[in-house]
């Protein structure tokens, strides 16, 4: 079975949270679910590198992620595949991004996060974050 390591983003702007509402997946449990941005840590790169590349590949969003910008790690075994999630915060000045690959996005406060219908992995993300 596959594993993967990959870097998510909790993007912040003031006191709201940058949701993404994934495309269609070649795994229907995936499809339409709503994820913290990111993606697969490369050969070579850091966690941190890894998802300043994905930010920039997935919104064309320039930011700077930092070691202390650290949130949380998530293990989590899919039907197909397991990933080890390393989410960080990401506080921006502004809302403006582009979606280059996800189907639909909101920004929410915190204790409206359970509103979505989260991937599995990030729920674990989203729980934390509504405790803060």
């Amino acid at each position: 079975m596959k594993q993967y390591k990959v870097a998510a983003a909790i993007i912040m702007h003031k006191n709201e949270i940058l949701c993404m509402q994934r495309a269609e997946s070649n795994y229907p449990y995936l499809s339409y679910k709503y994820e913290f941005p990111g993606g697969k840590i490369e050969a070579g790169e850091t966690v941190e590198e890894a998802l300043s590349r994905e930010l920039k590949e997935e919104m064309a969003l320039e930011v700077n992620v930092k070691p202390e910008n650290f949130f949380l790690t998530v293990n989590y075994q899919y039907p197909d595949f397991s990933i080890e999630m390393h989410s960080y915060i990401i506080n921006v000045d502004n809302k403006a991004f582009q979606r280059l690959e996800h189907h639909d996005h909101c920004w929410l406060k915190a204790e409206s996060l359970m509103e979505l219908d989260w991937a599995p992995a990030d729920i674990p993300i989203m729980e934390k974050l509504m405790l803060n």
